[in-house]
């Protein structure tokens, strides 16, 4: 019964809009990238509204970040001491934090494995609260607005050149674009993990 093509994917976006809204809401909030992309590309397919989903993320992504600096604020140390293995890379995004807070917000939702430890780091750090708001509204707007409209543009860019060609090589064009997009948001993580 799962859809096996592009067309019937977006055919079943289509008829589950409005839970296709809330997925991601709840995905942005968790999660960064990928989902977005596609959601993207959907909209450009007509799946979905583009304003719907830059408003979805954006609030999602928000309040995902939110919730995090709140647990960090509140429950951080006790939280290091029962996973100390995130000590180190938490530490590391806390000193970042400290020295360069609006860079740190405006950028953490790009690299694969920093947002979800970002968000509760800058919990730990000595960022207000009234700043992280301010800083985390605007940034999660940006990136919306910016990794949504990066779909958008693909789905406009493989419209164009693949309108002859076939649903296999559309699917192949996408996973390549989100593989890249995945490898780009690998190399960002790396460079901030050298703090």
């Amino acid at each position: 019964m799962f859809p096996t093509d592009l067309t019937s994917f977006l055919d079943l976006i289509r008829q589950h809009g409005e839970v296709a809204y809330s997925f991601m809401f709840a995905y942005a909030a968790s999660h960064s990238l990928l989902l977005a992309l596609f959601a993207g590309y959907a909209a450009n397919a007509g799946a979905l509204g583009l304003g719907k989903v830059i408003a979805a993320c954006w609030l999602g992504s928000f309040t995902g970040d939110v919730i995090r600096f709140w647990i960090g604020r509140r429950y951080g140390a006790r939280l290091l001491d029962r996973f100390p293995r995130f000590e180190r890379t938490v530490q590391a995004v806390v000193r970042l934090t400290n020295r360069h807070y609006a860079w740190m917000i405006m950028f953490h939702r790009f690299p694969h494995g920093i947002r979800g430890l970002a968000g509760f780091a800058y919990g730990i750090s000595q960022l207000p609260w009234s700043t992280f708001l301010a800083l985390n509204f605007v940034a999660a707007g940006l990136w919306s607005g910016a990794v949504v409209s990066a779909g958008y543009a693909f789905g406009q860019l493989s419209e164009a050149t693949m309108n002859s060609a076939s649903s296999g090589l559309g699917i192949a064009m996408l996973a390549i674009f989100l593989g890249l997009s995945w490898l780009f948001s690998r190399k960002l993580e790396r460079i901030v993990e050298r703090y």
